[in-house]
């Protein structure tokens, strides 16, 4: 099974700063790898381990984004790739699903893409659907646990109502719950691996986009135009009593 796992770094702090172009600036916090995505690449892991195949990371970010891969090779996975050039900066989720796309098609085909649900840094749940879109291929968002068997991936999906269990042909994409998979550690064979391993660097020209005005800040249809702090602790809270709380809920469910 050949498995793709996307991932991406995010700032590890509350403290962040916006440029003139009300993108963030990330060059001034540390970075961790986005919680949701280690549950996409343990998942990945498990499902190689059990029926063999290959696991590759991709990420498109900035240089030092390095690093988080070569983590990452340390607990298992088998080949990273890194997505970047000022071309790719200020990227909202339709242009990053794009050059994600692109990369994966050149570097492909794969069986199965992998995503976190969400990023800490964006909270829009978007990428890994528009991606699977862009591509042509099933996705199934919000999965806590997925198995292989007989041809058969089954992805169990967490609703507001309950889990719903999805059975779909390869190939296909997920994106995985925060805490669904605990990221296995590294090792030490792994530890020697990373630090000699080769990160594949990519650039547009080399996954295919020659029109870098579909990508990035000018590929982007999202823009934003206007940011505001909301400290915590700060938001008008009124008290109610159960009767009245379920008065509520039954008036907005008429």
């Amino acid at each position: 099974m050949n498995i793709l796992c996307l991932i991406k770094q995010v700032p590890d702090s509350l403290e962040v700063r916006m440029g003139s172009d009300l993108t963030l600036q990330r060059d001034f916090v540390a970075h961790v790898l986005n919680k949701a995505d280690e549950s996409a690449v343990e998942l990945a892991l498990q499902l190689r381990d059990e029926h063999g195949g290959k696991v590759t990371a991709m990420t498109m970010g900035l240089p030092r984004a390095e690093t988080t891969l070569r983590e990452l090779i340390s607990r298992g996975v088998d080949e990273a790739i890194l997505l970047t050039d000022k071309a790719f900066a200020g990227a909202d989720t339709l242009a990053t699903a794009r050059a994600l796309t692109a990369a994966a098609q050149v570097l492909g085909p794969f069986d199965l893409l992998l995503f976190g649900r969400r990023a800490a840094d964006g909270e829009t749940g978007q990428v890994g659907p528009m991606a699977a879109a862009l591509m042509g291929i099933p996705c199934v968002a919000n999965i806590t646990s997925a198995e292989f068997k007989e041809d058969i991936l089954t992805a169990h999906q967490l609703t507001e109502t309950g889990t719903i269990h999805w059975e779909m042909k390869l190939p296909s994409a997920l994106t995985l719950c925060e805490w669904s998979y605990a990221l296995r550690l590294p090792t030490i064979v792994g530890l020697r691996k990373a630090k000699r391993a080769d990160i594949r660097i990519m650039t547009p020209i080399e996954i295919g986009i020659e029109d870098t005005t579909k990508i990035g800040l000018k590929g982007s249809p999202t823009m934003v135009t206007h940011v505001s702090a909301r400290p915590s602790g700060v938001r008008s809270t009124k008290w109610i009593t159960v009767e009245e709380a379920i008065d509520i809920v039954k008036e907005v469910c008429k």
